[in-house]
């Protein structure tokens, strides 16, 4: 999936030339100025990073999200093993108070809230205060709650913000306690969102663990089986899946019509599948070096282009600005797109024709095939008075399996635990069909997103906010990529300074 980034807006320029500022003289002075400027490094780098907030490309605030569900706790879940706290005798005992703070819409808050009250019913002692804030004004708030001491007991956290926020102190290290949890069984959860919150010191997906996945998301195909029905299209399997030039030829198919009631084949492809199933990167192995301007690198972004210039089978920059993917295809208008396991409800509940997920498509080049996976954690704040009782809660949060089978029966996520991901998730008996496909991505051929290997991310939102030239038929992908590339190594350098001045 590809994130646009403008820069429209003053406050960007001001925060920006303060940022520059307060790096020239960080650099100038010593350990002892530098210790007094981690804090408003810390802050601007957010700032910088909040309008790419998913994540990785996984992230949900990018998306738009299903209408509200309702989600109903169950009031029978057991208390995790291993507990720390005491189950007060007297009712009138005071309880240990949490505040946890997420993002999310109707549905989601109304799911969490369903799981927040089966953690209250296990563990009657604590009562959580949840707190939520609008996506795109998430960070900015957690920051000023971190500068201002009140920062919650456990919280939502980035994968893009582990690195600096660990570096910092701000995160509780959770590895010892999810080493003695009950709850936590290693081989039964999926490494990838395990993975997304280890971080050694010097690099992520390795070492220590600082949160817990709240979410494990995966990004498949969702098709229009009535669409595809009309046109004669047979869907791929997962022994034979389409190359690029199959999926091109039945998005070609499936295109018809004009103006309003034009049929698009298929959404914008996600340019991390094609540049990744082609065998290139954004970066280099040790994330230091940009090699945008490989062959492979270039093929396939002017292959994602062409769907939309050239063979006009996706819908171009403004069309999608008038009509957005996805509304395009809950309204019957769209073949195939993109979609991630957290809008399963909004599928249920929309779309009146028959639909299925599919794997995405191999290059014809490598016969391989690739795409992002994403998720949120649970974080626990360094500061909290209450670690062992947040700790829980994140844990509970995570890893129970009645918080878990509310969640995937809200259509809201897909089960961290492998078993019930492999059991009753793929049992159910709701769309999509082929769930597999969720767990193939996150089993198999999904990927980490580039940019969360990198203290910074402004490199990859500089990136997608030029990348519309190509898009647009302005620029080709060879002359995009050999322009821009030097420019995003500045920024990756910047990135790469700043995470040594915080050691």
């Amino acid at each position: 999936m590809i994130y646009l980034l403008q820069i429209k807006n003053i406050k960007y320029v001001l925060i920006k030339s303060v940022f520059e500022y307060t790096l020239k003289y960080l650099f100038r002075g010593g350990k002892k100025l530098k210790k007094k400027l981690v804090s408003i490094i810390l802050c601007m780098v957010m700032v910088f990073s909040i309008l790419s907030l998913g994540a990785c490309s996984g992230n949900k605030a990018d998306t738009k999200e299903p209408d509200a569900t309702e989600a109903v706790a169950d009031k029978d879940a057991a208390p995790a093993s291993g507990d720390t706290q005491e189950t007060p005798s007297d009712s009138s005992a005071e309880k240990t108070h949490l505040t946890f703070m997420g993002w999310g819409n109707d549905a989601e808050v109304a799911t969490f809230q369903a799981m927040i009250d089966q953690f209250e019913t296990a563990y009657p002692n604590v009562e959580v205060e949840y707190i939520v804030v609008p996506a795109t004004d998430y960070m900015v708030k957690l920051q000023a709650m971190i500068s201002s001491g009140t920062q919650p007991d456990v919280f939502y956290c980035n994968p893009d913000y582990i690195m600096q926020l660990a570096m910092t102190g701000n995160l509780y290290d959770m590895t010892d306690y999810v080493a003695s949890n009950d709850l936590f069984k290693e081989d039964n959860v999926w490494a990838s969102a395990l993975d997304f919150y280890r971080f050694d010191g010097t690099n992520v997906n390795v070492g220590n663990i600082y949160a817990l996945p709240k979410d494990v998301s995966a990004f498949a195909i969702v098709y229009n089986k009535d669409l595809f029905a009309s046109a004669g299209i047979t869907a791929p399997t997962k022994e034979q899946p389409w190359d690029w030039n199959q999926y091109l030829e039945a998005a070609q198919k499936l295109t018809s019509g004009e103006g309003d009631n034009k049929i698009f084949g298929t959404a914008p492809y996600s340019l991390e599948s094609a540049i990744w199933s082609n065998g290139a990167d954004w970066l280099d192995s040790t994330y230091t070096k940009m090699t945008i301007d490989t062959p492979e690198f270039i093929e396939a972004l002017q292959w994602c282009a062409d769907l939309r210039t050239k063979y006009k089978v996706a819908p171009s920059v403004s069309e999608e600005g008038s009509l957005g993917s996805y509304d395009r295809f809950m309204q019957g208008k769209l073949g195939m797109m993109g979609v991630g396991s957290w809008a399963t409800a909004d599928l249920w509940s929309k779309c009146d024709f028959d639909w299925d997920l599919m794997a995405w498509p191999v290059s014809p080049n490598t016969g391989k095939n690739a795409v992002w996976y994403g998720g949120s954690g649970l974080a626990v704040a360094a500061t909290s008075k209450n670690v062992d009782a947040a700790c829980n809660l994140a844990a509970f949060l995570a890893f129970n399996e009645e918080t878990q089978r509310t969640s995937y029966k809200a259509g809201q996520s897909v089960p961290t635990l492998k078993d019930m991901a492999y059991g009753e998730y793929l049992e159910m008996d709701a769309k999509p069909a082929n769930k597999e496909a969720f767990l193939d991505i996150l089993g198999g051929y999904g990927r980490r997103a580039t940019q969360t290997f990198t203290f910074s991310t402004e490199w990859f939102s500089d990136f997608n906010s030029g990348v519309n030239s190509v898009f647009e038929g302005e620029t080709t992908a060879q002359e995009f990529c050999t322009s821009v590339k030097d420019d995003l190594q500045s920024l990756l350098d910047a990135s790469i300074e700043q995470k040594e001045a915080l050691k």
